[in-house]
């Protein structure tokens, strides 16, 4: 069957790739060393083959960019504006993708310039890649404060609950009440204590807590 060339759209897989550093939320962004745009910065992406599916193409761009592979992955948005590219009809599938920075660290290998942005502070962005992170961002402070499973994907290791609460102030806009932020985080069970203290500081020692295992519940 030939198919009517008014039906035939290509896809573009976006991924939104986001991590924890010193409690904030932020965003790994490349800058593009080319015209047009030359200096922006952007998100990681790639035309989606016909041989593989958009979870794939979110792999193995990932990996051309990082060198990383086990990363989470949610479906985000789809953006489908006629002109979101100049002279070319692209769908743009994007994806969150969260990934613990100890680890992004350790395996950084990437050719490419990038940085990590606090997702307060967005620089330029080439084309649409500036509103398709924006809504992105939307989604994951709606998401990630009200699902442990993908918390603990930020946090694998021990952390202590001042660390914690920083992260959710940042994502929620607002300051939370210590004391109320530890008993609703003890109340919920889902913490585990490590028997561990957090010695960096000054001050008094951390207690040290991690996520429990095999835990599916909302932490807010």
């Amino acid at each position: 069957m030939e198919l009517d060339k008014h039906y035939i759209n290509q896809i573009e897989v976006v991924t939104n790739i986001f991590s924890v550093i010193d409690g904030k939320v932020k965003v790994l962004l490349f800058k593009k060393m080319e015209e047009p745009f030359k200096g922006y910065w952007m998100l990681p992406s790639n035309l989606l083959m016909t041989s593989e599916t958009i979870e794939e193409c979110a792999v193995a761009t990932i990996y051309e960019f990082i060198g990383i592979k086990n990363l989470y992955m949610k479906q985000s948005d789809i953006f489908s504006k006629i002109d979101r590219l100049p002279g070319m009809r692209i769908l743009a599938n994007s994806l969150i993708c969260l990934i613990d920075y100890d680890n992004y660290s350790y395996n950084k290998n990437s050719k490419i310039e990038s940085s990590w942005f606090d997702i307060d502070e967005v620089p330029k962005m080439i084309y649409d890649h500036g509103s398709i992170l924006s809504a992105a961002i939307s989604n994951l402070r709606t998401l990630l404060p009200n699902d442990y499973n993908m918390m603990k994907i930020l946090y694998p290791k021990d952390f202590t609950l001042p660390e914690l609460q920083i992260t959710y102030e940042h994502l929620l806009g607002r300051k939370l009440d210590r004391r109320n932020f530890r008993k609703k985080l003890i109340h919920l069970d889902v913490l585990e204590d490590t028997m561990d203290k957090n010695n960096k500081t000054n001050g008094r020692p951390a207690k040290l807590y991690c996520f429990k295992e095999d835990l599916e519940r909302s932490i807010f």
